[in-house]
Protein backbone atom coordinates (compact mmCIF):
# COMPACT_ATOMS: atom_id res chain seq x y z
CA UNK A 1 0.00 0.00 0.00
CA UNK A 2 1.43 3.37 -1.05
CA UNK A 3 0.57 6.81 0.36
CA UNK A 4 -0.10 9.18 -2.52
CA UNK A 5 2.63 11.83 -2.89
CA UNK A 6 4.75 13.16 -5.73
CA UNK A 7 7.67 11.04 -4.59
CA UNK A 8 5.54 7.90 -4.69
CA UNK A 9 4.38 8.25 -8.30
CA UNK A 10 7.14 6.07 -9.83
CA UNK A 11 6.30 3.23 -7.44
CA UNK A 12 2.56 3.04 -8.14
CA UNK A 13 1.12 -0.04 -9.78
CA UNK A 14 1.25 -0.39 -13.55
CA UNK A 15 -2.54 -0.14 -13.78
CA UNK A 16 -2.44 3.44 -12.50
CA UNK A 17 -1.72 6.26 -14.97
CA UNK A 18 0.36 9.12 -13.52
CA UNK A 19 1.45 12.59 -14.69
CA UNK A 20 4.56 12.59 -16.86
CA UNK A 21 4.80 16.39 -17.08
CA UNK A 22 6.95 18.49 -14.75
CA UNK A 23 4.45 19.83 -12.22
CA UNK A 24 7.04 22.29 -10.90
CA UNK A 25 6.97 24.02 -14.30
CA UNK A 26 3.17 24.36 -14.42
CA UNK A 27 1.72 27.88 -14.22
CA UNK A 28 -1.61 28.12 -12.40
CA UNK A 29 -3.39 30.55 -14.71
CA UNK A 30 -6.83 29.24 -13.74
CA UNK A 31 -8.22 29.86 -10.26
CA UNK A 32 -11.02 27.47 -9.37
CA UNK A 33 -13.41 28.17 -6.49
CA UNK A 34 -15.13 25.11 -5.06
CA UNK A 35 -12.78 22.14 -5.34
CA UNK A 36 -15.16 19.24 -4.83
CA UNK A 37 -15.62 15.83 -6.39
CA UNK A 38 -17.26 17.02 -9.57
CA UNK A 39 -14.59 19.61 -10.36
CA UNK A 40 -11.86 17.04 -9.85
CA UNK A 41 -13.65 14.52 -12.10
CA UNK A 42 -14.31 17.12 -14.78
CA UNK A 43 -12.48 20.42 -15.37
CA UNK A 44 -9.36 19.37 -13.46
CA UNK A 45 -9.26 16.14 -15.48
CA UNK A 46 -9.50 17.97 -18.82
CA UNK A 47 -6.70 20.31 -17.75
CA UNK A 48 -4.58 17.35 -16.66
CA UNK A 49 -4.89 16.08 -20.24
CA UNK A 50 -3.77 19.44 -21.58
CA UNK A 51 -0.76 19.47 -19.29
CA UNK A 52 0.17 16.00 -20.54
CA UNK A 53 -0.02 17.40 -24.08
CA UNK A 54 2.54 20.08 -23.17
CA UNK A 55 0.30 23.08 -22.41
CA UNK A 56 1.90 23.69 -19.02
CA UNK A 57 0.67 27.27 -18.72
CA UNK A 58 -2.84 26.06 -17.79
CA UNK A 59 -2.59 24.61 -14.32
CA UNK A 60 -5.06 25.16 -11.48
CA UNK A 61 -5.00 27.00 -8.19
CA UNK A 62 -7.87 25.71 -6.08
CA UNK A 63 -9.72 27.92 -3.60
CA UNK A 64 -11.82 26.79 -0.66
CA UNK A 65 -14.22 29.32 0.80
CA UNK A 66 -16.36 27.47 3.34
CA UNK A 67 -15.23 26.09 6.70
CA UNK A 68 -15.70 22.48 5.62
CA UNK A 69 -13.22 23.07 2.77
CA UNK A 70 -10.50 22.76 5.40
CA UNK A 71 -10.74 18.99 4.93
CA UNK A 72 -9.91 19.34 1.24
CA UNK A 73 -7.05 21.72 2.09
CA UNK A 74 -5.55 19.16 4.46
CA UNK A 75 -6.05 16.19 2.13
CA UNK A 76 -4.42 17.95 -0.82
CA UNK A 77 -1.59 19.36 1.29
CA UNK A 78 -0.67 15.88 2.50
CA UNK A 79 -0.61 14.59 -1.09
CA UNK A 80 1.20 17.42 -2.89
CA UNK A 81 -2.20 18.44 -4.36
CA UNK A 82 -2.51 15.06 -6.12
CA UNK A 83 -5.54 12.77 -6.06
CA UNK A 84 -6.74 9.59 -7.72
CA UNK A 85 -9.56 9.70 -10.25
CA UNK A 86 -11.21 6.32 -10.82
CA UNK A 87 -13.63 6.12 -13.73
CA UNK A 88 -16.06 3.24 -13.94
CA UNK A 89 -17.78 1.98 -17.09
CA UNK A 90 -21.33 0.59 -17.09
CA UNK A 91 -19.89 -2.95 -17.22
CA UNK A 92 -18.12 -2.31 -13.90
CA UNK A 93 -14.56 -2.08 -15.26
CA UNK A 94 -12.48 0.75 -13.78
CA UNK A 95 -9.40 2.75 -14.70
CA UNK A 96 -7.32 4.94 -12.39
CA UNK A 97 -5.40 8.15 -13.07
CA UNK A 98 -3.46 10.31 -10.63
CA UNK A 99 -4.40 13.87 -11.60
CA UNK A 100 -1.78 16.59 -11.22
CA UNK A 101 -3.44 19.71 -12.62
CA UNK A 102 -4.04 21.30 -9.20
CA UNK A 103 -0.67 22.76 -8.25
CA UNK A 104 -1.74 25.09 -5.43
CA UNK A 105 -4.63 25.39 -2.98
CA UNK A 106 -5.69 28.45 -0.98
CA UNK A 107 -8.15 28.38 1.91
CA UNK A 108 -9.95 31.68 2.39
CA UNK A 109 -10.30 31.50 6.21
CA UNK A 110 -6.53 30.99 6.44
CA UNK A 111 -5.53 33.96 4.28
CA UNK A 112 -8.20 35.83 2.29
CA UNK A 113 -5.60 38.37 1.15
CA UNK A 114 -3.65 35.61 -0.62
CA UNK A 115 -6.79 34.68 -2.57
CA UNK A 116 -7.45 38.28 -3.61
CA UNK A 117 -3.81 38.64 -4.67
CA UNK A 118 -4.07 35.51 -6.80
CA UNK A 119 -7.24 36.79 -8.46
CA UNK A 120 -5.49 40.10 -9.19
CA UNK A 121 -2.31 38.45 -10.46
CA UNK A 122 -1.68 39.41 -14.12
CA UNK A 123 -0.97 35.75 -14.88
CA UNK A 124 -4.49 34.69 -13.86
CA UNK A 125 -6.70 34.51 -16.94
CA UNK A 126 -9.73 32.45 -15.87
CA UNK A 127 -11.69 32.08 -12.64
CA UNK A 128 -13.91 29.01 -12.73
CA UNK A 129 -16.66 28.18 -10.28
CA UNK A 130 -18.47 25.17 -8.86
CA UNK A 131 -20.25 26.81 -5.95
CA UNK A 132 -23.59 24.92 -6.29
CA UNK A 133 -26.93 26.19 -7.48
CA UNK A 134 -27.47 28.14 -4.28
CA UNK A 135 -24.06 29.77 -4.21
CA UNK A 136 -24.86 32.67 -6.52
CA UNK A 137 -27.52 34.40 -4.43
CA UNK A 138 -29.96 34.76 -7.34
CA UNK A 139 -33.65 34.57 -6.47
CA UNK A 140 -35.11 31.80 -8.63
CA UNK A 141 -38.51 33.43 -8.81
CA UNK A 142 -37.44 36.95 -9.75
CA UNK A 143 -33.93 36.59 -11.16
CA UNK A 144 -32.79 39.37 -8.81
CA UNK A 145 -29.61 39.28 -6.77
CA UNK A 146 -30.75 38.43 -3.23
CA UNK A 147 -27.94 36.78 -1.22
CA UNK A 148 -28.73 35.19 2.13
CA UNK A 149 -25.41 33.81 3.37
CA UNK A 150 -23.64 35.62 6.19
CA UNK A 151 -20.29 36.02 4.43
CA UNK A 152 -21.78 37.76 1.41
CA UNK A 153 -23.97 40.01 3.54
CA UNK A 154 -20.94 40.98 5.64
CA UNK A 155 -18.93 41.77 2.50
CA UNK A 156 -21.78 43.90 1.18
CA UNK A 157 -21.61 45.82 4.46
CA UNK A 158 -17.95 46.58 3.74
CA UNK A 159 -16.08 43.84 5.58
CA UNK A 160 -12.38 43.68 4.63
CA UNK A 161 -10.75 41.52 3.57
CA UNK A 162 -13.71 39.93 1.78
CA UNK A 163 -14.55 36.29 2.50
CA UNK A 164 -17.44 35.47 0.15
CA UNK A 165 -17.05 34.31 -3.44
CA UNK A 166 -18.53 37.46 -4.97
CA UNK A 167 -16.71 39.68 -2.51
CA UNK A 168 -13.37 38.07 -3.36
CA UNK A 169 -14.04 38.31 -7.10
CA UNK A 170 -15.10 41.94 -6.89
CA UNK A 171 -12.02 42.94 -4.89
CA UNK A 172 -9.69 41.02 -7.20
CA UNK A 173 -11.22 42.69 -10.23
CA UNK A 174 -11.07 46.12 -8.58
CA UNK A 175 -7.34 45.70 -8.11
CA UNK A 176 -6.91 44.60 -11.72
CA UNK A 177 -8.82 47.64 -12.94
CA UNK A 178 -6.88 50.03 -10.74
CA UNK A 179 -3.54 48.55 -11.88
CA UNK A 180 -4.51 48.54 -15.56
CA UNK A 181 -4.45 44.73 -15.72
CA UNK A 182 -6.92 43.13 -18.18
CA UNK A 183 -9.99 41.46 -16.75
CA UNK A 184 -10.32 37.71 -16.29
CA UNK A 185 -12.98 35.40 -17.70
CA UNK A 186 -15.41 34.06 -15.07
CA UNK A 187 -16.43 30.54 -16.08
CA UNK A 188 -19.26 28.88 -14.17
CA UNK A 189 -19.30 25.08 -14.24
CA UNK A 190 -22.46 24.70 -12.16
CA UNK A 191 -25.63 22.90 -13.23
CA UNK A 192 -27.72 25.99 -13.86
CA UNK A 193 -29.46 27.11 -17.02
CA UNK A 194 -27.47 30.02 -18.40
CA UNK A 195 -24.81 29.56 -15.74
CA UNK A 196 -22.69 32.29 -17.30
CA UNK A 197 -25.63 34.70 -17.22
CA UNK A 198 -26.28 33.75 -13.57
CA UNK A 199 -22.64 34.31 -12.61
CA UNK A 200 -22.73 37.69 -14.34
CA UNK A 201 -25.94 38.70 -12.58
CA UNK A 202 -24.51 37.68 -9.21
CA UNK A 203 -21.18 39.48 -9.60
CA UNK A 204 -22.76 42.62 -11.03
CA UNK A 205 -25.43 42.53 -8.33
CA UNK A 206 -22.73 42.47 -5.68
CA UNK A 207 -20.55 45.12 -7.32
CA UNK A 208 -23.44 47.50 -7.97
CA UNK A 209 -24.16 47.63 -4.25
CA UNK A 210 -20.52 48.18 -3.31
CA UNK A 211 -19.11 50.25 -6.20
CA UNK A 212 -21.27 51.13 -9.23
CA UNK A 213 -18.21 52.26 -11.21
CA UNK A 214 -16.60 48.86 -10.70
CA UNK A 215 -19.83 47.18 -11.75
CA UNK A 216 -19.78 49.15 -14.99
CA UNK A 217 -16.15 48.14 -15.61
CA UNK A 218 -16.98 44.47 -14.97
CA UNK A 219 -19.96 44.65 -17.31
CA UNK A 220 -17.77 46.07 -20.07
CA UNK A 221 -14.70 43.88 -19.60
CA UNK A 222 -15.41 40.52 -17.93
CA UNK A 223 -16.62 37.58 -20.05
CA UNK A 224 -19.02 35.01 -18.57
CA UNK A 225 -19.23 32.04 -20.96
CA UNK A 226 -22.11 29.61 -20.53
CA UNK A 227 -21.34 25.92 -20.27
CA UNK A 228 -23.00 22.54 -20.00
CA UNK A 229 -21.15 20.05 -17.81
CA UNK A 230 -21.96 16.39 -17.31
CA UNK A 231 -20.36 13.57 -15.39
CA UNK A 232 -22.07 11.64 -12.61
CA UNK A 233 -19.76 11.85 -9.60
CA UNK A 234 -20.93 10.39 -6.29
CA UNK A 235 -19.69 11.72 -2.96
CA UNK A 236 -16.42 10.15 -1.80
CA UNK A 237 -16.95 7.80 1.14
CA UNK A 238 -14.76 5.52 3.25
CA UNK A 239 -15.97 2.75 0.95
CA UNK A 240 -14.50 4.70 -1.99
CA UNK A 241 -11.19 5.07 -0.21
CA UNK A 242 -11.10 1.39 0.66
CA UNK A 243 -11.90 0.39 -2.92
CA UNK A 244 -9.10 2.58 -4.31
CA UNK A 245 -6.69 1.04 -1.82
CA UNK A 246 -7.80 -2.50 -2.65
CA UNK A 247 -8.01 -2.14 -6.46
CA UNK A 248 -5.02 0.10 -7.09
CA UNK A 249 -2.82 -0.04 -4.00
CA UNK A 250 -3.11 3.69 -3.29
CA UNK A 251 -3.83 5.17 0.11
CA UNK A 252 -5.59 8.39 -0.95
CA UNK A 253 -7.27 10.69 1.56
CA UNK A 254 -9.79 12.00 -0.96
CA UNK A 255 -10.03 10.04 -4.20
CA UNK A 256 -12.83 10.58 -6.69
CA UNK A 257 -14.91 7.91 -8.40
CA UNK A 258 -17.02 8.89 -11.40
CA UNK A 259 -18.71 7.30 -14.36
CA UNK A 260 -16.71 6.90 -17.57
CA UNK A 261 -19.08 9.21 -19.50
CA UNK A 262 -17.92 12.82 -19.78
CA UNK A 263 -19.25 15.89 -21.57
CA UNK A 264 -18.44 19.60 -21.54
CA UNK A 265 -20.04 21.99 -24.00
CA UNK A 266 -18.55 25.46 -23.64
CA UNK A 267 -19.33 28.84 -25.16
CA UNK A 268 -16.16 30.06 -26.85
CA UNK A 269 -15.97 33.51 -25.22
CA UNK A 270 -12.52 34.05 -23.67
CA UNK A 271 -11.12 37.51 -24.46
CA UNK A 272 -8.30 36.97 -21.93
CA UNK A 273 -7.23 33.74 -23.63
CA UNK A 274 -8.07 30.11 -22.94
CA UNK A 275 -6.54 26.65 -23.06
CA UNK A 276 -6.99 24.66 -26.29
CA UNK A 277 -9.93 22.86 -24.71
CA UNK A 278 -11.03 21.42 -28.06
CA UNK A 279 -7.87 19.29 -28.15
CA UNK A 280 -9.00 17.24 -25.13
CA UNK A 281 -12.66 16.62 -25.89
CA UNK A 282 -14.41 19.84 -24.91
CA UNK A 283 -17.04 20.92 -27.44
CA UNK A 284 -16.66 24.67 -28.14
CA UNK A 285 -19.83 26.26 -29.53
CA UNK A 286 -21.43 29.64 -30.16
CA UNK A 287 -24.68 28.72 -28.38
CA UNK A 288 -24.74 26.37 -25.38
CA UNK A 289 -28.44 26.73 -24.59
CA UNK A 290 -29.81 23.74 -26.56
CA UNK A 291 -27.29 21.44 -24.87
CA UNK A 292 -27.79 22.81 -21.39
CA UNK A 293 -31.58 22.64 -21.60
CA UNK A 294 -31.30 19.03 -22.76
CA UNK A 295 -29.07 18.13 -19.83
CA UNK A 296 -30.88 20.11 -17.14
CA UNK A 297 -34.38 19.01 -18.14
CA UNK A 298 -33.56 15.40 -18.94
CA UNK A 299 -30.66 14.33 -16.73
CA UNK A 300 -30.88 16.68 -13.75
CA UNK A 301 -34.65 16.83 -13.61
CA UNK A 302 -34.80 13.03 -13.92
CA UNK A 303 -32.59 12.79 -10.84
CA UNK A 304 -35.22 14.80 -9.00
CA UNK A 305 -38.01 12.73 -10.54
CA UNK A 306 -36.55 9.42 -9.41
CA UNK A 307 -35.16 10.45 -6.04
CA UNK A 308 -38.11 11.68 -3.98
CA UNK A 309 -40.38 8.87 -5.11
CA UNK A 310 -37.57 6.32 -4.86
CA UNK A 311 -36.69 7.38 -1.32
CA UNK A 312 -40.33 7.28 -0.26
CA UNK A 313 -40.61 3.72 -1.57
CA UNK A 314 -37.58 2.61 0.46
CA UNK A 315 -34.80 2.74 -2.15
CA UNK A 316 -31.37 4.25 -1.44
CA UNK A 317 -29.37 4.06 -4.68
CA UNK A 318 -29.91 5.46 -8.16
CA UNK A 319 -29.28 2.08 -9.78
CA UNK A 320 -32.01 0.50 -7.64
CA UNK A 321 -34.73 2.59 -9.20
CA UNK A 322 -33.18 2.78 -12.67
CA UNK A 323 -33.15 -0.98 -13.11
CA UNK A 324 -36.75 -1.23 -11.88
CA UNK A 325 -39.13 -1.38 -14.89
CA UNK A 326 -41.79 0.61 -13.03
CA UNK A 327 -39.46 3.55 -12.36
CA UNK A 328 -37.81 3.29 -15.78
CA UNK A 329 -41.22 3.62 -17.41
CA UNK A 330 -42.00 6.62 -15.22
CA UNK A 331 -38.74 8.33 -16.11
CA UNK A 332 -39.18 7.62 -19.82
CA UNK A 333 -42.70 9.02 -19.60
CA UNK A 334 -41.45 12.21 -17.97
CA UNK A 335 -38.62 12.63 -20.47
CA UNK A 336 -40.59 11.92 -23.65
CA UNK A 337 -44.02 13.34 -22.75
CA UNK A 338 -43.07 16.40 -20.69
CA UNK A 339 -39.41 17.39 -21.02
CA UNK A 340 -38.59 16.80 -24.69
CA UNK A 341 -41.55 18.89 -25.93
CA UNK A 342 -39.92 21.92 -24.23
CA UNK A 343 -36.54 21.48 -25.95
CA UNK A 344 -35.11 23.04 -29.08
CA UNK A 345 -33.28 20.82 -31.58
CA UNK A 346 -29.84 19.93 -30.22
CA UNK A 347 -27.14 19.86 -32.93
CA UNK A 348 -25.71 16.37 -33.33
CA UNK A 349 -27.92 14.78 -30.67
CA UNK A 350 -30.67 12.16 -31.11
CA UNK A 351 -32.85 12.89 -28.09
CA UNK A 352 -34.45 9.44 -28.00
CA UNK A 353 -31.02 7.83 -27.97
CA UNK A 354 -29.86 10.34 -25.33
CA UNK A 355 -32.74 9.30 -23.05
CA UNK A 356 -31.87 5.62 -23.48
CA UNK A 357 -28.25 6.43 -22.70
CA UNK A 358 -29.32 8.25 -19.53
CA UNK A 359 -31.23 5.23 -18.28
CA UNK A 360 -28.19 3.03 -18.95
CA UNK A 361 -25.92 5.48 -17.08
CA UNK A 362 -28.35 5.74 -14.16
CA UNK A 363 -28.58 1.95 -13.97
CA UNK A 364 -24.84 1.38 -13.44
CA UNK A 365 -24.53 -0.40 -10.10
CA UNK A 366 -20.77 0.17 -10.09
CA UNK A 367 -21.20 3.93 -9.59
CA UNK A 368 -23.34 3.44 -6.46
CA UNK A 369 -24.71 6.95 -6.60
CA UNK A 370 -27.16 7.71 -3.83
CA UNK A 371 -30.65 9.14 -4.10
CA UNK A 372 -29.86 11.23 -1.02
CA UNK A 373 -27.15 13.09 -2.95
CA UNK A 374 -29.66 14.12 -5.58
CA UNK A 375 -32.08 15.75 -3.14
CA UNK A 376 -29.67 18.02 -1.28
CA UNK A 377 -31.04 21.59 -1.48
CA UNK A 378 -34.08 20.53 -3.45
CA UNK A 379 -35.56 24.01 -3.08
CA UNK A 380 -32.63 25.29 -5.18
CA UNK A 381 -32.61 22.41 -7.67
CA UNK A 382 -36.29 21.97 -8.48
CA UNK A 383 -36.73 25.56 -9.75
CA UNK A 384 -33.76 25.14 -12.08
CA UNK A 385 -34.37 21.63 -13.39
CA UNK A 386 -38.04 20.63 -13.18
CA UNK A 387 -40.15 23.76 -12.83
CA UNK A 388 -39.08 25.27 -16.19
CA UNK A 389 -40.55 22.16 -17.82
CA UNK A 390 -43.77 22.60 -15.86
CA UNK A 391 -44.01 26.26 -16.79
CA UNK A 392 -43.57 25.62 -20.52
CA UNK A 393 -45.94 22.66 -20.53
CA UNK A 394 -48.61 24.71 -18.78
CA UNK A 395 -48.17 27.48 -21.34
CA UNK A 396 -48.52 25.06 -24.25
CA UNK A 397 -51.24 22.88 -22.77
CA UNK A 398 -48.93 19.87 -22.51
CA UNK A 399 -48.81 17.12 -19.91
CA UNK A 400 -47.56 17.81 -16.37
CA UNK A 401 -48.75 14.72 -14.47
CA UNK A 402 -45.30 13.15 -14.08
CA UNK A 403 -43.82 16.42 -12.81
CA UNK A 404 -46.78 16.99 -10.50
CA UNK A 405 -46.23 13.57 -8.93
CA UNK A 406 -42.57 14.50 -8.35
CA UNK A 407 -43.59 17.74 -6.63
CA UNK A 408 -46.13 15.87 -4.53
CA UNK A 409 -43.43 13.35 -3.65
CA UNK A 410 -41.19 16.23 -2.57
CA UNK A 411 -43.92 17.54 -0.29
CA UNK A 412 -44.32 14.10 1.36
CA UNK A 413 -40.53 13.78 1.60
CA UNK A 414 -40.47 17.06 3.52
CA UNK A 415 -42.89 15.59 6.07
CA UNK A 416 -39.92 13.55 7.29
CA UNK A 417 -40.70 9.83 6.94
CA UNK A 418 -40.59 7.28 4.13
CA UNK A 419 -43.25 4.63 3.63
CA UNK A 420 -40.98 2.18 5.46
CA UNK A 421 -40.68 4.49 8.46
CA UNK A 422 -37.16 5.71 7.83
CA UNK A 423 -36.28 9.36 8.32
CA UNK A 424 -35.96 11.11 4.99
CA UNK A 425 -32.44 12.46 4.18
CA UNK A 426 -33.60 16.06 3.97
CA UNK A 427 -30.81 18.64 3.64
CA UNK A 428 -31.94 22.07 2.52
CA UNK A 429 -31.07 25.64 3.46
CA UNK A 430 -34.83 26.36 3.66
CA UNK A 431 -35.77 23.14 5.45
CA UNK A 432 -37.34 24.71 8.55
CA UNK A 433 -39.58 26.99 6.46
CA UNK A 434 -40.57 24.18 4.11
CA UNK A 435 -41.40 21.76 6.89
CA UNK A 436 -43.50 24.36 8.66
CA UNK A 437 -45.53 24.85 5.49
CA UNK A 438 -46.21 21.16 4.83
CA UNK A 439 -47.02 20.58 8.50
CA UNK A 440 -49.71 23.26 8.27
CA UNK A 441 -51.10 22.50 4.79
CA UNK A 442 -49.05 20.74 2.12
CA UNK A 443 -50.97 22.43 -0.70
CA UNK A 444 -49.63 25.78 0.51
CA UNK A 445 -46.22 24.63 -0.62
CA UNK A 446 -47.16 25.87 -4.10
CA UNK A 447 -47.54 29.36 -2.62
CA UNK A 448 -43.90 29.40 -1.51
CA UNK A 449 -42.57 32.12 -3.81
CA UNK A 450 -38.81 31.47 -3.38
CA UNK A 451 -39.37 28.14 -5.15
CA UNK A 452 -42.47 28.55 -7.30
CA UNK A 453 -42.74 32.28 -7.93
CA UNK A 454 -46.14 32.81 -9.53
CA UNK A 455 -46.23 29.30 -10.99
CA UNK A 456 -47.97 27.89 -7.93
CA UNK A 457 -51.01 30.03 -8.64
CA UNK A 458 -51.75 28.10 -11.82
CA UNK A 459 -55.02 26.19 -11.22
CA UNK A 460 -54.06 23.26 -13.43
CA UNK A 461 -50.86 22.73 -11.47
CA UNK A 462 -52.81 23.00 -8.23
CA UNK A 463 -55.29 20.36 -9.36
CA UNK A 464 -52.53 18.03 -10.56
CA UNK A 465 -50.55 18.47 -7.34
CA UNK A 466 -53.63 17.73 -5.24
CA UNK A 467 -54.47 14.61 -7.23
CA UNK A 468 -50.88 13.38 -6.97
CA UNK A 469 -50.87 13.89 -3.20
CA UNK A 470 -54.07 11.86 -2.96
CA UNK A 471 -52.57 9.08 -5.08
CA UNK A 472 -49.48 8.92 -2.86
CA UNK A 473 -51.63 8.79 0.28
CA UNK A 474 -53.84 6.05 -1.15
CA UNK A 475 -51.30 3.89 -2.98
CA UNK A 476 -47.76 4.88 -1.94
CA UNK A 477 -45.05 5.93 -4.37
CA UNK A 478 -44.97 2.74 -6.43
CA UNK A 479 -48.74 2.55 -6.55
CA UNK A 480 -49.06 6.17 -7.60
CA UNK A 481 -46.56 5.60 -10.43
CA UNK A 482 -48.45 2.49 -11.53
CA UNK A 483 -51.73 4.40 -11.48
CA UNK A 484 -50.19 7.12 -13.65
CA UNK A 485 -48.99 4.52 -16.15
CA UNK A 486 -52.34 2.76 -16.41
Amino acid sequence: MTDLTSAALPSLAANVSVPTYDRAAVRSRIVHVGVGGFHRAHEAMYLDRLLEAGHTEWGLCGVGVLSFDAAMRDALAAQDDLYTLVTTAPDGSSTARVVGSIVDYLFVPDDPEAVVAKLADPDTAIVSLTITEGGYGIDDATGAYAPRDEATLADLDGALPPRSVMGLLAEGLRRRRDAGIPAVTVMSCDNIQGNGHVARAALLGFAERRDPDLAAWIAANVAFPNSMVDRITPVTTDETRAAVASEFGIRDRWPVRSESFEQWVLEDTFPAGRPPFDEVGVQLVDDVEPYELMKLRLLNASHQAMSYLGILSGAHYVHEVCTDPLFVGFLQGYMHDEAIPTLRPVPGIDLDAYCDQLIARFGSEAIRDTLARQVVDGSDRLPKFLLPVVREQLASGGRIDHAALVLAGWSVFLEGRTETGEETPAVDSRLDELRAIVADDAEKLLDYAPVFGDLGQNPRLGDAFRAAREALAAHGARGAIATLAS
